[in-house]
């Protein structure tokens, strides 16, 4: 199974985002796979079946996928079927969260942190479905996006990111009312704890302290650690682990890199002290683990 790199696309070494549109054909289509970053996928024309880790979900005109780091998905088309989309690429940091504070805009990221939790009978890449409008304002936003890339002018990064930023931010409306009741349904506390486990879930492979979660959610630490504890038993930093954990066990498995490499993918810059927690949680050496669960 093919994983693709950030460095496998043309964008400027300073800046991990890239964007394209791609047209799949029962022919022409990309197997199963697994990428570094998160990839924004908007449907423009066509139908197919989204396959994503063990569900399927058909695709059709206007629907709206986050595919997270680690998560394995294709297409399958039958033989007349064809999609066109637009694919779009970034590293989870690319937006930093001085610029959304900067712009009043950290809240409205909901969409992307609280989805997988508050929707429990579905995950983070059940689809979005925008019509009308909203449809027509994100493909402007992409469109956007791919003519500065292609451009290169002066100050694109900016405005990329800005423009990556009113995306997401018009998908979180889109979201928000759909979701006003299942929102209203959630305790302050339990909506913190929801948009901090989004947020390590979509960061876990960089540095994640329990003072940077303070300052960027506003709580004081114990509070959070309290908050996490009393809604889901472990605290933040366990459950930091827990999702590393959950991750390292995938490319164990599903691809070939070597230890050192996973550990660092996930987040460890110490290959040693990554195999150390990993047999503490897991019981068994990450070596030892790969081929026990290839046989």
């Amino acid at each position: 199974m093919e994983t693709k790199l950030m460095r496998h696309y043309p964008h400027p070494y300073d800046f991990p985002f890239w964007i394209q549109r791609n047209r799949h054909s029962s022919v022409d289509t990309p197997g199963w796979h697994i990428h570094e970053f998160v990839e924004l996928i908007f449907v423009m024309d066509g139908q197919a079946t989204h396959m994503i880790q063990d569900a399927s979900y058909d695709l059709r005109v206007g629907d709206v996928y986050v595919i997270n780091p680690g998560e394995m998905h294709e297409y399958v088309l039958e033989e007349r079927q064809h999609i066109e989309i637009f694919n779009c690429m970034f590293d989870p940091g690319l937006i930093s969260h001085a610029l959304l504070r900067e712009i009043d805009a950290s809240d409205s990221f909901d969409f992307y942190y609280v989805h997988p939790f508050l929707n429990k009978e579905s995950s983070f890449h059940s689809k979005l479905v925008l019509q009308g409008e909203a449809s027509r304002e994100a493909l402007e936003l992409l469109d956007g996006m791919e003519r500065e890339m292609r451009r290169r002018d002066y100050g694109f990064r900016t405005v990329i990111q800005l423009k990556l930023a009113e995306l997401f931010l018009l998908l979180s409306r889109h979201y928000q009312k759909k979701n006003d009741k299942i929102n209203d349904a959630c305790s302050s506390g339990e909506l913190l704890v929801q948009r901090v486990r989004g947020y390590i879930e979509r960061h876990f492979n960089h540095k994640i302290s329990l003072p940077l979660l303070s300052e960027l959610f506003h709580i004081g630490t114990r509070q959070l650690n309290r908050q996490f504890k009393k809604y889901i038993g472990k605290t933040v930093i366990e459950y930091l682990h827990l999702i590393r954990m959950e991750h390292a066990k995938k490319l164990l498995v599903e691809t070939d890199e070597i230890v050192a490499v996973v550990a660092r993918m996930i987040g460890y810059e110490d290959p040693a002290s990554f195999s150390r927690l990993f047999a503490r949680e897991v019981n068994c050496p990450p070596g030892k683990y790969r081929i026990t669960a290839r046989k």
